[in-house]
């Protein structure tokens, strides 16, 4: 039996708020790109602060529930 890839702590965010990359991505005035890269772990995210708080506010999370790191575990440990 295959096991499904971990999801990413942005993505697992963004889809237990029922939020698809699109929809993530127009809260903050980024490109669903931008976002498919933070959950990929290719990209880090260079928000305003005001992009910082609706980001919160659109995951329903504290600034101590944000991950410090949004893309796979996996990709973040290698060197």
């Amino acid at each position: 039996m295959t096991s499904k890839p971990e999801r990413s702590p942005l993505m697992r965010l963004r889809v237990q708020r029922f939020l698809t990359q699109q929809q993530l991505a127009n809260a903050l005035g980024v490109t669903e790109t931008t976002v498919r890269n933070w959950e990929a772990g290719r990209s880090q995210p260079k928000l305003s602060p005001a992009q910082y708080k609706k980001l919160l506010e659109v995951l329903q999370i504290t600034s101590n529930e944000l991950p410090d790191e949004f893309g796979h575990p996996e990709e973040q440990n290698d060197p």
